[in-house]
């Protein structure tokens, strides 16, 4: 069978299973996954139990570092360092910076913490900030979540992007670096649009039915700033020393064998070698994860049965992230077997200096529609790179480093969000807006980020290409 009809088989499979019969996105993941199997060549004893080594291979590449950042995220919540972290950025920022604090926050926190749980913690904050000025509701919302969803589609550890540099074959720290260079200029674009859009939509702060809020804790009750920041700030710093090193490393080494030298182990490849150990990104994430358990554990006086507790419950959220993750890359895996790539490098022209710049919008495209379809921009991130890993997009292809596709998949998996988003209703009911004043302003601002973050794409790739 033609591998372009098996595409099109998958993508139909994926999307109707989605949309039209409700499925779990996991269960629609490897439904496709097998009958693109079934469809693809190979011994037929072999059809089934290939699904099953490419969902191992998949998990075994993300999950440890993904049940580690839920594990961050949870203790960072409840020890108190989320909150010590937003009430920094505004004591530096005073009132007048008020919406950039509340945005830092957003983007920080939504590093190694999901979106929906950033946008719990600082709603609160802006409802107290406007019962203080009774002005700017729309624009402190707004912008929380601008900072939250650039890094939650563009920064690992958070799932989507971390997924996305696995089946991209991206070094971690590179997707790391170049995600947050292209998510701040993102997120100031988004700031001035939620400026634009709180002068268009005067809207007052609503309570909630029955509103009963817990009283905020004291400074002293708190952890300091510094212990705060450093489960975040540790696994970043570690990764990113290890692909700075590596990459000087590599180019020492194949400077030696262009001159025609011996190569030797010299003392940047052996820092190299240390580098490569503690910027391992599951080492990195076990430690951070080992300091925010203690930083939970002294704020709160847990026993070690209740900290049990709350890392368990941690990794039940972080265990369906992985299930729908690993599936994404044995449906991708599955494409590939088909020989998608090969035809789909066949219609690229070989050499067309326009081809790698079809593959971006590919897969900014591909990637707003499965956002649109479907609603979860984790799903839209993890099943487009899948596609597109199976395509072949190596960077001679591209023109372009890799990391380039995953940032604009990323960019399209923000756009089209609406009422099968869930969170499209966590924006709505936390803010106590109604679904019209959510799709002109939520909705809206997502399609800003979302082309603002494929501009931002595209101006990097062609400034630094990385090739």
């Amino acid at each position: 069978m033609d591998p372009l009809i098996i595409l099109l088989i998958g993508l139909v499979t994926v999307i109707g299973m989605i949309i039209v019969l409700r499925v779990n996105a996991f269960v629609a993941l490897i439904t496709s996954a097998l009958l693109v199997s079934l469809l693809a060549p190979g011994p037929l004893a072999e059809k089934i139990e290939r699904v099953a080594v490419a969902f191992g291979s998949s998990a075994g590449k993300i999950g440890i570092v993904i049940a580690l950042a839920a594990i961050i995220g949870k203790c960072l919540m409840d020890s108190g360092a989320a909150d010590r972290i937003v009430r920094a950025f505004l004591r530096a920022l005073g009132e007048k910076g008020t919406s950039v604090a509340l945005a830092s926050s957003g983007f920080v926190l939504s590093v190694p913490v999901f979106f929906d749980t950033v946008f719990y913690l600082l709603v609160p904050l802006a409802r107290a900030l406007w019962k203080q000025t009774h002005k700017n509701y729309m624009l402190y919302i707004l912008a929380i979540a601008t900072g939250a969803i650039c890094t939650h589609t563009m920064v690992p550890p958070t799932p989507g992007p971390l997924v996305m540099a696995a089946t991209l074959n991206i070094d971690l720290g590179v997707m790391i670096i170049i995600g947050t260079l292209i998510a701040v200029p993102t997120a100031v674009v988004g700031l001035m649009a939620s400026h634009l859009m709180n002068r268009l939509m005067d809207v007052p702060m609503r309570p909630y039915d029955g509103e009963s809020q817990l009283e905020p804790l004291e400074d002293d009750q708190l952890p300091s700033l510094w212990i705060s920041l450093l489960p975040v700030v540790l696994p970043v710093v570690l990764i990113s020393i290890n692909t700075v090193t590596k990459t000087l490393a590599d180019a020492e080494q194949a400077a030696m064998v262009a001159g025609g030298e011996t190569v030797v182990a010299t003392p940047l490849c052996k820092a190299a070698d240390i580098t490569a150990l503690v910027g391992n990104a599951n080492l990195a994430l076990l430690v951070s994860a080992a300091i925010a358990m203690w930083v939970l554990v002294r704020q709160r006086k847990l026993t070690l049965k209740q900290l049990a507790q709350a890392t368990e419950n941690a990794l039940m959220s972080g265990g369906v992230i992985i299930l729908i993750t690993a599936g994404g890359g044995a449906f991708g895996a599955m494409l590939g077997k088909a020989g998608v790539g090969d035809a789909i490098e066949r219609m690229v022209v070989a050499g067309d200096e326009s081809a790698g710049l079809v593959m971006l919008f590919v897969g900014f495209g591909v990637a707003s529609l499965m956002k649109v379809a479907q609603g979860s921009g984790t799903v839209s991130m993890i099943t487009t790179s899948a596609m597109l890993a199976a395509m072949g997009t190596s960077p001679d292809m591209l023109g372009c480093h890799p990391v380039y596709l995953a940032t604009a998949i990323g960019a399209g998996s923000v756009c089209g969000s609406w009422m099968n988003d869930s969170g499209f209703w966590i924006f709505a009911r936390m803010s106590g807006l109604t679904e019209v004043e959510t799709l002109k302003s939520w909705t809206i601002l997502l399609i800003v980020l979302g082309v603002a973050g494929m501009g931002f794409t595209l101006l990097f790739a062609t400034l630094m290409p990385l090739v």
